[in-house]
């Protein structure tokens, strides 16, 4: 169906509120859930399978279609893709999987790399910032793999804010400009990262492909690119710190 047929049956499923028709779109949008499922899978793969996630997300999709607004100049694709993505995290919050130690954890490793940086004029090593922490590599990449969810939680805290659907007719506020400021800052610092992470920040964030597609690119597993995410995601927050500037991926 082209997008005028689209618009016929939404105004239809507007007027009506037809369990058929709303079938129907569902349907038409499933793949959606997907698509949020397997981006957020960067951050989850190792504690939920993707089935799992498209569960929670199903839910999301179903309340787009309930709440969407034709009067608004917005796409339903980009309002159900946040939808899908806020139903998912909702149902990771319930599952309580940050205690306070694991956050505690990530400011620890935050601390290294702005610490090491400043100490050694580049970006550390693996075993440098093991090292620094007082534990071996393997330990190291253990808790890259714990932190990894938290990054997930405190970076959605965050861009909450931002991910709404903005009236095309109101006025730019004062977030905007900052968040602006801050986007600037870190397209600075994400070329400054090494090869591959930065690969993964541009193939994820930029290029928005799934956690397999990034996975096949790179021809690395996809624990291995989870845990590139995470180093990555630390480099740039502690970097943004030494600037007073939060973290808005």
């Amino acid at each position: 169906m082209d997008s005028k047929d689209m618009n016929i049956i939404w105004r239809q499923y507007n007027d009506t509120r037809d369990s058929n028709i709303k079938q129907l779109l569902i349907e038409k949008y499933v793949y959606l859930i997907k698509l949020v499922a397997g981006r957020l899978g960067i951050y989850l793969n190792q504690y939920v399978d993707l089935d799992d996630l498209i569960g929670y997300g199903t839910l999301g999709l179903i309340d787009a279609v309930d709440k969407f607004d034709l009067t608004k100049n917005v796409k339903f694709e980009t309002y159900a893709s946040l939808r899908i993505r806020g139903a998912i995290l909702d149902a990771i919050r319930k599952l309580d999987w940050v205690p306070r130690s694991l956050r505690k954890k990530q400011k620890e490793l935050d601390k290294a790399y702005t610490e090491l940086e400043s100490k050694l004029g580049r970006q550390p090593e693996e075993s440098e910032v093991a090292n620094y922490l007082g534990i071996d590599v393997n330990e190291y990449n253990t808790l890259l793999k714990e932190v990894n969810i938290s990054n997930l939680v405190s970076i959605d805290e965050y861009t909450y804010q931002f991910e709404h659907i903005k009236d095309t007719k109101a006025e730019i506020p004062e977030t905007y400009i900052e968040e602006k400021e801050v986007k600037e800052k870190l397209t600075e610092l994400i070329g400054s990262l090494p090869d591959r992470e930065k690969q993964v920040i541009f193939l994820y964030y930029f290029e928005e492909l799934t956690l397999k597609e990034i996975s096949a690119v790179l021809t690395v597993s996809e624990s291995r690119i989870s845990q590139l995410h995470t180093k990555a995601v630390s480099r740039l927050r502690a970097k943004l710190q030494k600037y007073n500037m939060p973290f808005p991926l």
